[in-house]
């Protein structure tokens, strides 16, 4: 069994090594923003968590790494024109893409990362790759969904807590799932087997969505890779906003209103004028208590999975790492 540091290593590796061989090609600055983009780092979730779906079915995951690369080469797409829709400055503490490069640039670069995820996918070799690649499909357009839904909850009043929970299933729990799913496929795993895979990483990816959504306004910028509080400032309909509306009595909602309201303003003042009203409703503890329930969903699920327990303790373990938990 694969530890998560010898699989982040041994991705971090191809996508050295496949990023080397992308800079050399022509027009270079097509593909130079691609290289950048992955330089940025991160945890590589998404292709870890594939391998080690893989390798808790098949000591073998070598099969798997085109897949693993797919999915963070098309995350990565996600990540770069998200952050020019959100006019982001800064991805895991580095100026975002579209402020290194340009904004055109960006646009064009991230296309091609899209193309390039499919690429990779179809260097697979297994007897399920058109499983995986419809699987793949549905899931990239399950993605701009959740994105569409995000942008079109700017400018509405009425998003609920359900409306909030089916976006964020879509824009992020659904690719986590899509790759713990395809993992399992990849290793020739039963039917309802993979499809166990798929309902941890919904469950996974909900608590981890609404984890950054409270890191957003609670966490530290060093450690988050953001800004801290830009969903606050950008009036972004968050877990935190939309039950801070719901629970706020007459005042605390009109005062809450007002800063949605404001064109002009101070953005540290906003940040602080709406985290105090959210200190005021315990927005916090009810945040950390949704994503409690959906983590030991996760948990519950993952114990249902027919498989020795000792082959289940990396993904457990990531999970834990995922959500900052020790226990």
């Amino acid at each position: 069994m694969y530890s998560i540091e010898a699989l982040q290593k041994k991705v971090n590796h191809e996508i050295d090594v496949w990023s080397e061989t992308l800079s050399k090609k022509e027009p270079h600055q097509l593909y130079a923003p691609v290289k950048y983009a992955l330089s940025m780092g991160g945890k590589r979730l998404r292709p870890v968590l594939l391998l080690m779906s893989a390798n808790i079915f098949r000591d073998d995951i070598e099969s798997g790494l085109p897949a693993a690369l797919a999915v963070e080469i098309f995350h990565n797409f996600t990540l770069l024109h998200d952050d020019i829709m959100d006019k982001a400055e800064v991805r895991r503490n580095k100026p975002t893409v579209h402020k290194h490069f340009s904004e055109n640039t960006a646009i064009l670069s991230g296309d091609a990362m899209a193309f390039l995820s499919y690429q990779l996918l179809l260097k697979c070799r297994c007897e399920k790759l058109s499983e995986i690649t419809r699987l793949f499909t549905e899931t990239a357009l399950e993605v701009c969904e959740g994105q569409q839904y995000d942008m079109d909850f700017e400018n509405r009043q009425d998003v609920t807590e359900a409306k909030y929970l089916e976006m964020i299933r879509l824009k992020t729990a659904v690719l986590l799932a899509c790759s713990l799913k395809a993992g399992a496929q990849l290793a020739d795993a039963e039917n309802e087997t993979a499809k166990l895979m798929y309902d941890f990483g919904i469950n996974l990816g909900l608590a981890f969505q609404l984890q950054d959504d409270l890191l957003d306004t609670y966490g530290n910028q060093e450690s988050f890779g953001k800004k801290i509080g830009g969903d606050i400032v950008a009036n972004k309909k968050t877990y935190l906003l939309i039950n801070a509306l719901e629970k706020a009595n007459s005042e605390q909602k009109q005062e809450l209103k007002k800063w949605l309201a404001k064109t002009g303003f101070d953005a540290n003042e906003k940040i602080n004028a709406v985290t105090n009203l959210y200190n005021q409703l315990g927005i916090k503890k009810l945040t950390e208590e949704k994503i409690d329930s959906y983590f030991n969903a996760a948990s519950e699920i993952l114990q249902k999975l027919p498989v020795d327990e000792k082959r289940k303790l990396p993904l457990k373990n990531l999970s834990k790492m995922m959500l900052g938990r020790n226990s």
